[in-house]
């Protein structure tokens, strides 16, 4: 397999509408792809329509961008992404809605009026911007406000108004949660029950603010663009309604219809008012049209409102798909319910009716998502022709859903060709191909292979390559990658369940029952902490001590020593395909190098002064002679020795201290270089990323126990230490440890 670089993205996910449930993707990492494929105007597929940003930045690169979109809320959020109506239209359609009488009063002072709260501070009367409950209580426990009378903000107990006022609300919660489900689903639909009970996922006050809006719809005249930016502010006032949003944010994106021991209850008239800062014109539009109308060959999309089995012959031919591409969906039941709940209070029933299963499906499991996705990947081996290359994106990986996707891509016949991955804050980057005959045949011949051994001897090189401990996640990953390639992820007849309970089994077994394997955890599972290979077996690639941290050190240090400024997009750009695959070094372990020989300005990184190479090695002369001329006043001849230098006692002419002095932080090299009890001395500015790399590197720091790291600044006081003894020199090294930076990234 050909390990690919990973492709950075230009800018951090985005954080616009609804974005807890859908996949946090770096902006110009698709684009990027597609740029290599060098076809512009190209028909690329999405087969999964997850991603409605990922769509949009495919057209936006110049392509033609065909996608399917079964639920209508990411096709909602798609067309609007694509298609933004103006910011005008968005606080006209708020302010019509507002405008609405309800009894004798607008509606937006009556239900804003259910939020009131008394200020703790100065008594006035002002909006809760939400109030904390506890699950299963009949009212809220506490309040959180910003009072603009006195500027008193926070969280508050709750009053005695604040519990009434609740309670009152809920007396007639029976009436709107009628109407709520009557809007999802038919009184005599056997799908009424999943529907009332995803609804209890909202309290009685949101949920009457919710259907009082919607109930107002069908009598405010609007225009079409109107009509779709209100929409667009009820759905994000939908998804601030339910109970889903855990107080203190411990599951900031929720996978299960769950709700929290502590949740909160936002204000949802204020978080109508909020959507219009979140729905903003995304620059310049996009062609979108529903299938099967034409899109213009510079660019656009094509919206198949069905399911990819239905589109494959049409596709074939008809359109002449170069790529694939897309964001792999994991099970989210708490999204897909939702959704289907949200589909019918805003367009009807109608619009439930074709995926009014996610209201019936309860349990998503790992087996229900590699049966899912084989049949999503099945179906692309009959609309695609052979080699058509398949870029994925796996967000949030975890080792069950890499297992998932990876056998049901192999059962699938697609050919793994490369994976890279940075850290499991990251998505994977995955990239496939149709299997040719050829290729099936080659992975027939080879699934005699004993499984165990494949796993081993994959664990084995990716550690030997790393030269230091890696978590599970990457370990699991080379051994997902080693039974892809070997063909035996699953057998011909098995079922999904088996063979993914057999493959995660297979490579935990493999690391716990092998001597060869030493696991750096605190905690018993296999998941946990990081893996090595134990020191007396590991023969290495590079020279002994060269860690991946070292080497990414050095490369760094060299580019900026070439190029005098840069920003960092260009770093990761001249890392990357140094790095590739698994070996992808992670932003936290960039930043910390950076931050350590480099300084910032206008956003650009150069090396301080004292950093570059002719002052450091001026510098490592001067401590070199600093180190002599203090073993001189203790008494010691020094003897240079390579880089070491030896204190040796002048009368016995014994060796009594060893130093090695370093301009880097390249621990490994200066280990391999040294004999216990050496003094390794680094520059202040290497000493947070020294401490950096002894909690990233649990192996490392247990070999740093039997020497000392000391500081050129510690030496330098010495000089002026009036009473200097051999005895008070070893307490003085000891008094100025190598600390972890304050706010340090542990990202590896």
């Amino acid at each position: 397999m050909d390990s690919q670089p990973y492709i950075p993205g230009l800018k951090p996910a985005d954080l616009g509408p609804l974005s807890r449930f859908l996949p946090a993707l770096e902006e110009g990492v698709i684009s990027a792809w597609l740029s290599q494929l060098n076809r512009p105007s190209a028909w690329a597929l999405d087969p999964f329509g997850f991603s409605p940003r990922l769509v949009l930045e495919a057209a936006r690169s110049g392509n033609r961008v065909l996608v399917t979109a079964n639920n209508p809320v990411t096709r909602f959020l798609l067309e609007m992404f694509a298609n933004p109506p103006a910011q005008s239209e968005f606080t006209a359609a708020l302010a019509d809605l507002g405008a609405v009488k309800k009894g004798d009063e607008r509606l937006a002072v009556h239900l804003q009026s259910l939020y009131l709260t008394t200020c703790e501070k100065c008594n006035q009367q002002i909006y809760a911007q939400a109030f904390l409950w506890r699950k299963g209580d009949d009212a809220p426990y506490a309040r959180i406000y910003e009072c603009a009378h006195c500027g008193d903000s926070g969280e508050h107990a709750a009053t005695e108004e604040d519990i009434d006022r609740a309670r009152k609300i809920a007396e007639t919660d029976s009436l709107h949660r009628s109407r709520a489900f009557e809007k999802v689903v038919a009184l005599n639909d056997e799908d009424r029950f999943y529907a009332e009970e995803a609804i209890q996922h909202y309290l009685p006050r949101p949920l009457y603010v919710l259907t009082t809006i919607i109930n107002r719809l069908d009598s405010l005249n609007l225009s079409t663009e109107r009509k779709r930016a209100l929409a667009a502010l009820i759905l994000i006032a939908c998804d601030a309604g339910n109970t889903l949003w855990a107080h203190p944010a411990e599951r900031p994106r929720p996978k299960q219809l769950i709700t929290p021991s502590q949740f909160r209850e936002h204000n949802v008239w204020m978080e109508l008012e909020r959507g219009l800062s979140m729905w903003t014109e995304t620059g310049s539009t996009v062609t979108c049209e529903a299938w099967p109308a034409r899109i213009p060959e510079s660019g656009g999309i094509l919206i198949y409102e069905g399911r990819l089995k239905d589109l494959a012959q049409v596709v074939k031919k008809e359109i002449p798909i170069a790529a694939v591409i897309g964001s792999v969906p994991r099970p989210n039941q708490a999204f897909w319910t939702l959704s289907a709940l949200w589909s019918g209070w805003l367009w009807g029933k109608d619009a439930v009716e074709p995926y009014k299963v996610a209201l019936r499906r309860r349990r998503y499991d790992w087996a229900w998502n590699a049966t899912a996705l084989h049949s999503a990947f099945g179906h692309l081996g009959d609309l695609l022709p052979e080699g058509v290359p398949f870029f994925a994106l796996l967000p949030e990986p975890e080792p069950a859903f890499l297992t998932s996707a990876f056998t049901a891509a192999s059962a699938a016949a697609l050919s793994l060709q490369s994976v890279a991955l940075r850290t499991e804050h990251d998505p994977v980057q995955v990239l496939w191909k149709n299997a040719t005959k050829t290729d099936a045949a080659q992975i027939d011949k080879m699934r005699h292979e004993q499984s165990h051994e494949v796993i081993r001897k994959a664990a084995h090189d990716f550690l030997i390559s790393r030269g230091e401990p890696a978590p599970y996640l990457h370990l699991h990953t080379a051994g997902l990658i080693a039974l892809a390639e070997a063909g035996t992820l699953k057998k011909t007849g098995q079922e999904f369940d088996e063979a993914l309970r057999k493959v995660n089994a297979l490579i935990e077994s493999t690391l716990k029952d092998d001597e060869s394997f030493i696991h750096y955890s605190t905690g018993e599972g296999v998941d946990t902490g990081l893996w090595g290979l134990v020191s007396s077996i590991a023969p290495t690639l590079f020279r002994e001590g060269e860690s991946l941290a070292d080497r990414v050190e050095v490369a760094i240090v060299t580019y900026l020593q070439k190029n005098q400024k840069a920003i960092y997009l260009e770093i990761e750009d001249d890392l990357y395909p140094r790095f590739t695959g698994l070996l992808t070094p992670s932003k936290g372990l960039i930043y910390a190098i950076l931050n350590s020989y480099a300084e910032r300005e206008l956003g650009q990184w150069k090396l301080r002064a004292e950093d570059v190479a002719s002052m450091r090695r001026k510098e490592l002369d001067n401590i070199r002679a600093l180190i002599e001329a203090i073993g001189k006043r203790l008494g010691y001849n020094t003897r240079k020795q390579d880089k070491l230098l030896h204190w040796e006692d002048t009368q016995r002419g014994k060796p009594m201290r060893t130093f090695n002095v370093l301009a880097s932080a390249l621990l490994g090299r200066a280990l391999q270089d040294s004999a216990p009890d050496t003094i390794i001395v680094i520059p202040g500015g290497r000493a947070a990323l020294a401490a950096y790399k002894k909690e990233r590197d649990p192996s490392l720091a247990a070999k740093l126990k039997k020497h000392t790291l000391v500081k050129y600044r510690l030496l330098r006081t010495l000089l002026d230490v009036s009473i200097l003894t051999r005895e008070t020199f070893e307490e003085q090294i000891a008094s100025d440890p190598v600390e972890k930076s304050t706010g340090q990234m542990m990202m590896f």
